[in-house]
């Protein structure tokens, strides 16, 4: 219920359960006689690991236990997020997995719900007999809750009666994870930046398109998909005025007539991805073209450029899908402010954009409107966005790093 309620921030869920230690052949042969609940069942050194790298920004990988041969069978790559959510039944017990956390929550449920729970979970999904799984309650569960859960029930910053029935409780957590959450969030700190608002659809097509496997047909497609929505939004920041107007039925409806001064300027190349989903919405616009040379963090160098001759009588829609480190972009906008734009009237649209190239755009330019679908997580040592989507123009164009751009003639 919390993630669900957080869909538009980045969770990740970690299992305490993930962190089972590997069964010897002899414990393999006598399964039914170990205690996986006891504390001494779990690699909590590996999970401190796992843990401190999530919350130091960086990916890791987390073995995925397999309860029918007692053993990690493979690993699942997980990525930092905005909120990390560790459950478990001991996860209170070590004092030092305590102190990573921002928020410690007792779900308090009564006995006859667990005992009920267990036994659909362990026969559906563990092929256990009820027999077995009542056995195993007696002689290991119920004792281990005494003994090593139920104490730690001191700990907790919120004790949550009736699980997920209480929505009441729920609805506060979410509402104080989001009250942390604004306190870093980029928004806060720039009013000139907009992120549209996450939804599951939004955050599936950014799977798809960051997966290294995808074909580039579903990449094409579904990064338009994320393209048109970047458009609209952006489009929604433009200056309109009242209009009213007849209807079929003779009545007369109030709305607004859409700004006709515009054009869009796109950065070569991968910026050239976005020109089609501003046609589809602004038909017979006016595309500009701007070719920055990037190597690494420094060393941009305007090659290109042919905008409209009226573009400082237009607002300008300027295109590039990611933003980085941020030098391109400034040097993108400071040649439109140079030809008469005024700050005020750019709009930078793009798909993903780092923290820095957040900050050093605003930081500049103070009164340009950025509007994005994502804040990434930031910079690898080649100044890589990351976790990214990797050479965007290439996955896009079907290219590979050693083509050339060809550049019209003036």
């Amino acid at each position: 219920m919390i993630v669900q309620q957080l869909h538009d921030q980045r969770v990740v869920l970690v299992n305490q359960a993930s962190f089972y230690n590997n069964l010897t052949d002899e414990e393999l042969a006598r399964v039914q006689d170990y205690n996986f609940d006891h504390p001494d069942a779990f690699d909590t050194e590996e999970l401190l690991r796992v843990m401190d790298h999530l919350k130091h920004g960086e990916a890791v990988d987390i073995p995925k236990y397999d309860f029918k041969s007692y053993k990690s069978d493979a690993l699942r790559r997980v990525n930092p997020s905005d909120v990390i959510i560790l459950e478990g039944i001991l996860v209170f017990h070590d004092p030092r997995v305590r102190e990573l956390m921002n928020m410690k929550i007792f779900v308090d449920t009564d006995a006859d719900v667990r005992l009920a729970r267990r036994i659909r979970r362990d026969t559906s999904e563990k092929d256990r007999d009820i027999g077995t799984v009542l056995d195993q309650y007696s002689k290991f569960v119920k004792p281990a809750f005494d003994d090593f859960i139920l104490p730690t029930k001191k700990y907790a910053d919120i004790i949550i009666p009736r699980g997920g029935d209480n929505h009441v409780a729920v609805d506060l957590i979410v509402q104080h994870i989001r009250t942390k959450l604004g306190q870093h969030d980029l928004c806060k700190i720039y009013p000139n930046l907009y992120v549209i608002q996450s939804t599951f659809q939004i955050r599936g097509m950014h799977t798809l398109i960051r997966d290294a496997q995808i074909t580039k047909h579903d990449f094409v497609f579904y990064s338009d998909r994320l393209i048109r929505l970047v458009v609209e939004h952006g489009l929604g920041h433009l200056p309109f005025t009242e209009k009213q107007v007849i209807t079929p039925t003779g009545s007369v409806y109030t709305g607004v007539d859409f700004c006709k001064r515009l054009c869009g300027v796109s950065v070569i190349r991968s910026g050239e991805s976005m020109e089609n989903a501003l046609r589809a919405c602004c038909k017979g616009i006016k595309i500009g073209k701007i070719l920055i040379h990037r190597e690494g963090d420094n060393g941009q160098q305007l090659i290109y450029e042919k905008l409209p001759n009226d573009i400082s009588e237009r607002h300008v829609l300027l295109l590039d899908p990611i933003l980085g480190t941020g030098n391109s972009a400034v040097q993108a906008i400071s040649l439109l402010i140079k030809k008469g734009v005024p700050e005020s009237n750019i709009i930078f649209l793009n798909l993903i954009s780092a923290p820095k190239g957040v900050h050093v755009v605003c930081k500049s330019f103070p009164r340009i409107k950025i509007v994005t679908s994502e804040i990434e997580i930031g910079l690898n040592e080649d100044f890589r966005v990351i976790p990214g989507m990797g050479e965007f123009g290439d996955r896009y164009f079907g290219t590979d790093d050693d083509e050339q751009v060809v550049v019209p003639s003036q």
